[in-house]
């Protein structure tokens, strides 16, 4: 599917540095859904994706879609070594909290999730389970715990130089339902909501957002990113030929900025996953086809009966992130066969095994089978 933002328009950018907002307005709000935030701080909590797995990870917010000296978990800082007595200290560490699912009904029309973990979790999840053939050359752990544990890292949002000032400064319009993000003209991030109401409750959450490690390196070595400027003809002599020039101009930007600079996140097809569904409303998440040295994204969204997007929000991959679903992707539509896969990517089977190796999966392959790789 390619993602629908019909009902959506595009308004003129701001431009702060080396960030661009770009607004999304509606002229209808979504009726019949409705989002709330829910603030966690910043804090590290611990998601349950199923009673076998877990993973732990930043989670400043949740969202509401409507339709100590208790037992609060401790993660201890590093090692340390206490005497077994009754009644000592706690160990020095930060509080967990506890989340059951990334998205979970919370009462008969209310939908609790976390924002991108929905995405994140499809993301860690793909091919978790590892070789579903036994072939040789994996080592014991890829058959018996897969790729466990996954690990991924991101920034959060008040980390991305110049984002904070954008959010802090820029005008929301009165119909705004959405916003795109770019850093050094390059897509970061959408966000698509279905009312004004929300959009201006939830406007700042764009700082405790999770961003990739290409937004955060785009946005340290950014220089200013130059504005869109009108151009009116020299033949405007009335009011209504500058409200004629003005709309032209405005639908030319609407034009360049829909097919060109969000072309990558728009014109892509994504498969999608539906998570959870809240009356004429299904929520879903969505996976790109992992294009190397290209843009992708991926995301989670909130559509009604006819496909209408009421809810977006999206995470652009690095290229680090976008290798290792490559190969995993491959990987399992060759039935982890490493001959056939290497043959398939165009590779030989011992270049496909320092690739693996490379993108942090060289303890799913047996040792003495890497050090023949690494022998040629």
């Amino acid at each position: 599917m390619e993602l629908d933002l019909t009902g959506l328009t595009t308004r003129a950018a701001q431009v702060w540095g080396g960030v661009r907002l770009v607004p999304l307005t509606r002229d209808e709000p979504v009726t019949g859904l409705r989002l709330h935030a829910r603030v966690h701080g910043y804090q590290v909590g611990v998601v349950e994706v199923d009673r076998r797995t877990h993973y732990v990870s930043y989670v400043p917010h949740g969202f509401v879609a409507t339709w100590s000296d208790d037992d609060t978990p401790v993660a201890a800082y590093g090692t340390q070594l206490e005497r077994g007595t009754a009644g000592g200290k706690p160990p020095h560490g930060m509080r967990l909290r506890l989340h059951r699912r990334t998205a979970r009904r919370v009462e008969r029309n209310r939908l609790r999730f976390l924002p991108l973990h929905v995405a994140v979790e499809g993301y860690l999840a793909l091919h978790f389970g590892g070789p579903e053939v036994v072939w040789e050359e994996w080592s014991q752990r890829a058959v018996r715990r897969g790729l466990s544990p996954r690990v991924e890292e991101a920034y959060v949002g008040a980390e991305v130089e110049g984002l904070a000032d954008a959010v802090k400064h820029f005008e929301i319009h009165p119909d705004q339902c959405g916003v795109l993000v770019y850093v050094a003209d390059a897509p970061a991030a959408a966000f698509v909501v279905p009312h004004p109401d929300d959009y201006r409750a939830l406007h700042t959450t764009l700082l405790q957002d999770l961003y990739g490690e290409l937004v955060h390196h785009y946005a340290t070595l950014a220089t200013p990113v130059p504005p869109f400027d009108v151009r009116l003809p020299d033949d405007v002599a009335s009011l209504a030929d500058l409200r004629a020039a003005a709309a032209r101009e405005q639908a030319e930007w609407a034009r360049f900025h829909d097919l060109t600079m969000a072309g990558g996140l728009l014109g892509e097809s994504y498969a999608t996953s539906r998570v959870h569904r809240v009356g004429d409303f299904a929520l879903s998440r969505f996976l790109p086809t992992f294009r190397v040295k290209e843009e992708n994204h991926i995301g989670e969204l909130i559509t009604d009966r006819d496909g209408r997007t009421a809810y977006l929000k999206s995470f652009r991959l690095s290229e680090a992130h976008i290798r290792r679903g490559h190969l995993l992707t491959n990987l399992a539509a060759h039935h982890w066969h490493l001959a056939t896969t290497a043959a398939a990517l165009g590779v030989t089977e011992p270049q496909l095994g320092l690739r693996l190796q490379a993108a942090g999966f060289g303890a799913l392959l047996r040792e003495d089978v890497l050090a023949r790789y690494r022998a040629g």
